[in-house]
């Protein structure tokens, strides 16, 4: 009977273990609900990987080799403002703008631009490790995405590697487009899913997700690639969401489930 016993909390002991290590329990997370606001008009033939707004510029980076790039736009009328492309063979990654630099990341280079943000000119090029998903800047910091469930720190000046964290949770997730949220979390895009998840960067807690997945209609998903492009409407509690190729960009709030 002793023996029974104990062979029972084994199986019990390993049995939860599995189930912690495969993300059972430990990937629940509050839900959020995705409130559309407003919609606006997207280019279908931008392979989105970046978002960012500043003030009344919006500002877009575009992926593929070839047709990569980042473009500049007023946000309430849609007026092109500057764009600039980045030759083959580079691969456009996430952008983000750090006080006077708009940075730009690339996907298999290696190499990380700085450029004017009102004329999008290139000013310089470092280099770094590994592969370049997602960018948002916040607290003095950038942070970046590889396409892992780890976000990396780095100096807004020199992008310079300061940390990085992984997340505690969702350890299958590939975090891609990145938005440094007014309070503090970060909100992520989950490659090459529908899912966002907004993030502690500091504990690499995922306090809550959302699924987009209901957001695009099924009668406008022809062309249209994963969702990818989260950038939060300053001053507000709105964020603005597409996709590679999407048709339509959505304003939106997030609201608990």
């Amino acid at each position: 009977m002793e023996r029974n016993r104990r062979a029972l909390a084994i199986s019990v002991l390993v049995g939860l273990l599995i189930v912690g290590g495969c993300g059972g329990v430990a990937d629940q997370a509050p839900s959020m609900n995705i409130e559309v606001i407003a919609t606006r008009p997207h280019d279908t033939k931008a392979f989105t990987q970046g978002l960012e707004v500043d003030g009344d510029v919006l500002y877009e980076g575009t992926g593929l080799v070839g047709a990569s790039g980042v473009r500049a736009s007023r946000l309430t009328t849609g007026e092109e403002l500057a764009r600039t492309e980045l030759p083959a063979p580079y691969f456009g990654e996430g952008i983000t703008l750090a006080g006077a630099t708009l940075w730009q990341l690339t996907w298999h280079d290696g190499v990380a631009i700085a450029r004017d943000p009102a004329t999008l000119a290139e000013r310089g090029r470092v280099s770094y490790d590994g592969e370049g998903w997602g960018l948002c800047a916040g607290n003095g910091r950038l942070v970046m995405s590889d396409g892992t469930d780890r976000l990396t720190f780095r100096d807004p000046v020199t992008f310079a590697p300061t940390g990085s964290i992984e997340l505690d949770s969702h350890h299958g997730a590939r975090l891609n487009e990145l938005e440094c949220a007014a309070d503090g979390s970060v909100y992520a895009n989950d490659w090459p899913t529908d899912t966002i998840l907004r993030i502690d960067p500091d504990s690499g807690a995922v306090l809550a997700t959302a699924d987009a997945a209901g957001l695009l209609p099924a009668t406008a998903r022809a062309g249209a690639d994963a969702l990818n492009g989260i950038a939060q409407l300053p001053g507000t509690d709105r964020f603005l969401i597409t996709g590679k190729n999407w048709p339509t960009m959505f304003e939106v709030r997030f609201a608990p489930a």
